[in-house]
Formats: C-alpha cells, structure tokens, sequence
C-alpha cells in the first residue's frame, strides 16, 4: 500500500473512533482535532457514510451509525 493511501486509511479509522469516543461532533471538531482542510474532513466523513459507519442526521454534525 502506497504511503499517501496509508496515512489516509489511518486518519478515516482516527476520525472513526474520535466520535465514538465523543458521540456526536461537527465537521469542524473533526477539522480542528485533525488538523485537516474542511474538505479533507468532508472526504474522510463521507467514506464512512458510505461504509454506513457515521450518520449525519443534522448537517454538519455527525454520530456513529445504529446498526
């Protein structure tokens, strides 16, 4: 796996178990914890919707997924 997709994947499984640690977050806790772009945050918070991982059931704030 190329580093760039390494950090990547790293950084996404973080961003998960930041808001199950911290329940529900906005875009802009996971920007400022991480130290990222907005857009990079919206990238990374998508793939986990995606995955039905994270749901945002209020824009910009995110919560883990019910099962």
């Amino acid at each position: 796996m190329k580093n760039a997709t390494e950090r990547m994947l790293t950084r996404v499984k973080d961003i998960y178990m930041y808001i199950s640690r911290n329940g529900t977050v906005t875009t802009k806790n996971v920007v400022e914890e991480f130290d990222i772009t907005p857009r990079t945050a919206q990238r990374d918070l998508n793939i986990l919707e995606y995955n039905d991982l994270v749901t945002s059931p209020v824009r910009g704030k995110w919560m883990i997924a019910k099962k």
